[in-house]
C-alpha cells in the first residue's frame, strides 16, 4: 500500500485531531516535558505574580468583611443578595463544563475530548472553591458556618433543610467530591508516568506517592477503567442536578420573574454554555504558552465551539419562553418584571446579555468563525461576560422592583463587592497555574487512545 494511502488512513483513524506524525514516545515527551521544564516560562511567571496580587486583595478584603461585616457590601433593602449570589451562580456554572467533558463525552466515547479533559476537570475544581466562599461569606456570621452541616452542636440546632441555602451546600460539596475523585483517578497513570521520569528524588517520591503503587499492568488497567467509568456514571446526573438545585434559590420564591419552571433547564444550558466559555478562554492560551498546538487542535477548538452554539441558542429560546409566558400567564407584576429588564434602568445590563449570550453565538453557524483563534479567544471571554451579567439581570433587576413601589430601591456594588469578586480570580488562577506547572494538563494516556498506533490493526494491508 503506498505511503499516501497509509497517511491518509492514519489521518482517518485519528479522526483528525492531532497534526503530524505523532507517536507515543513523542506525546509522552511533548506532554510531560511541560511540569518538567527546570524554569516555567516567563508568561508564566508574570500570571503568576497577577494571580498572587488578586489573591492578597481577596485575602485583605475577606478580613476587613469578617471584621466589618457583610454591610461593607452594597446590599440593602429589597436587593438583600447583591454580587455574593451572583458570584456564586456564576462559579458554579463555570466548573459544569468540566464534568460535562470528563464524563458525559466519555460515556458516549467521543475521543476528541482526550486533549481538553483534565485541564476542563481541574478547571471545574478551582472555580468550585471559588463558588463554595459565597455562600459561607454572605451569611455575616462567618464563625458559624459549620451549622451548615447536620452535626449536633451546644445549641441542640439543625440546619433548615427546606432553605435554598443547605441545598447550595451539599449540592455543591457533593458535585466537588465526586469531580474530584474524577480528577485524580484519571492522574493516577499520569503521575506514574512522571514518577518513572523524574531526575530528582524528591520528585520521584511526590509522585510516587500519589501515584499509588501504579505499574501499568493488565489487572491495573480493569480496575482503572471500572473506576473511572463508575464515576463518569456518578458525575452525569450530577451536570443536570447541581445547577437545577442551584436554580431552586429562585424558582421557589414568588418573586415576580424567578417564580418559573423553566429555571432548571435554563439553568443548566447556561452553566454548560460559561463553562465551555472558560475552557476555549484557557484551552487558547494553555496551547499557545506551551506550543501545543498539535495536541490541542483546531478541531477541539471547532467542536466546543459547536457545543457553544447549542447551548447558547437554548439559553436565547429561554429568553424568549421567559417573555411568552409572563404575557401568557396574564399576571401584571410578571409582565412588568420582564418590560422592566429590558427598558428599565437596568437596560444596559440586560442588553449586554443579550449581545453576549444570544447573538454572539449565531456566529459560530459558519466554519471561519469556529476555526478563527483570535476570534474565538475574544468570543470566549464576552460569554462570561454576559453569562455573568444574566445572573445580574436574574437577582437585582428582579429585586429592585418587587410587588410594592415603596420598597423600590437602586442596587450598586461597592469597592468591597469588588475586590472580593476579584480576588476569587487570584484563587483560581492561582491554582490553575500550579496545576499547568507540576502536572501534565493533558492526558497522556487518553491522548494515545486516538492515535493510529494505539489501533492494534494498524498498519494491516
Amino acid at each position: 500500500m503506498s505511503e499516501v494511502v497509509l497517511k491518509s488512513r492514519a489521518q482517518k483513524n485519528s479522526e483528525e485531531l492531532l497534526l503530524g506524525d505523532q507517536t507515543f514516545t513523542t506525546i509522552t515527551n511533548d506532554i510531560s516535558g511541560v511540569p518538567e521544564q527546570e524554569k516555567a516560562p516567563i508568561q508564566w511567571k508574570l500570571a503568576f505574580a497577577l494571580a498572587l496580587s488578586l489573591l492578597s486583595v481577596f485575602v485583605g478584603a475577606l478580613g476587613y468583611l469578617i471584621w466589618e461585616g457583610t454591610g461593607i457590601w452594597g446590599v440593602n433593602a429589597p436587593i438583600g443578595w447583591g454580587w455574593a449570589i451572583i458570584n456564586f451562580v456564576w462559579w458554579v456554572g463555570i466548573g459544569h463544563a468540566g464534568t460535562l467533558i470528563s464524563a458525559i463525552l466519555h460515556l458516549f466515547r467521543q475521543n476528541w475530548r482526550n486533549s481538553i479533559n483534565r485541564f476542563a476537570e481541574t478547571m471545574t475544581l478551582f472555580a468550585v472553591i471559588c463558588a463554595l466562599i459565597f455562600p459561607g461569606i454572605h451569611i455575616g456570621r462567618i464563625w458559624v458556618a459549620y451549622w451548615f452541616f447536620p452535626l449536633p452542636n451546644q445549641m441542640a440546632m439543625w440546619p433548615n433543610f427546606r432553605s435554598p441555602l443547605i441545598w447550595d451546600f451539599f449540592a455543591v460539596f457533593t458535585y466537588f467530591t465526586v469531580s474530584l475523585l474524577f480528577w485524580y483517578t484519571g492522574l493516577i497513570p499520569d503521575l506514574a508516568t512522571l514518577r518513572d521520569r523524574a531526575k530528582t528524588k524528591l520528585r520521584k517520591r511526590i509522585y510516587g506517592f500519589f501515584a499509588l503503587g501504579w505499574r501499568g499492568g493488565n489487572r491495573q488497567w480493569q480496575h482503572y477503567e471500572l473506576a473511572y467509568l463508575v464515576l463518569a456514571g456518578i458525575s452525569t446526573p450530577l451536570v443536570l442536578s447541581v445547577h437545577s438545585v442551584v436554580s431552586s434559590d429562585f424558582a421557589t420564591s414568588v418573586i415576580p420573574g424567578w417564580h418559573t419552571t423553566i429555571f432548571p433547564p435554563y439553568f443548566v444550558a447556561g452553566a454548560i454554555y460559561s463553562g465551555f466559555g472558560m475552557v476555549m478562554t484557557l484551552a487558547v492560551a494553555a496551547r499557545s504558552l506551551y506550543n501545543l498546538k498539535h495536541i490541542i487542535t483546531i478541531s477541539h477548538l471547532d467542536k466546543m465551539a459547536q457545543i457553544m452554539l447549542l447551548t447558547g441558542s437554548i439559553v436565547g429560546y429561554s429568553y424568549a419562553m421567559e417573555f411568552f409566558i409572563s404575557w401568557y400567564s396574564g399576571n401584571p407584576y410578571e409582565s412588568y418584571a420582564f418590560i422592566n429588564r429590558a427598558l428599565g434602568p437596568y437596560w444596559w445590563a440586560y442588553w449586554t446579555m443579550i449581545f453576549c449570550n444570544v447573538i454572539l453565538p449565531q456566529f459560530f453557524w459558519f466554519k471561519r468563525f469556529r476555526t478563527h483563534v483570535p476570534f474565538l479567544f475574544i468570543a470566549s471571554i464576552l460569554v462570561n461576560i454576559g453569562m455573568w451579567f444574566e445572573r445580574f439581570v436574574i437577582v437585582v433587576i428582579s429585586l429592585h422592583r418587587d410587588y410594592m413601589p415603596s420598597a423600590w430601591a437602586m442596587y450598586s456594588p461597592t469597592i468591597w463587592d469588588i475586590a472580593i469578586y476579584l480576588g476569587t480570580f487570584g484563587i483560581f488562577f492561582t491554582g490553575f497555574l500550579l496545576f499547568l506547572r507540576f502536572l501534565p494538563m493533558a492526558s497522556i494516556a487518553e491522548v494515545k487512545l486516538v492515535l493510529p498506533e494505539s489501533n492494534p490493526h494498524h498498519g494491516d494491508h
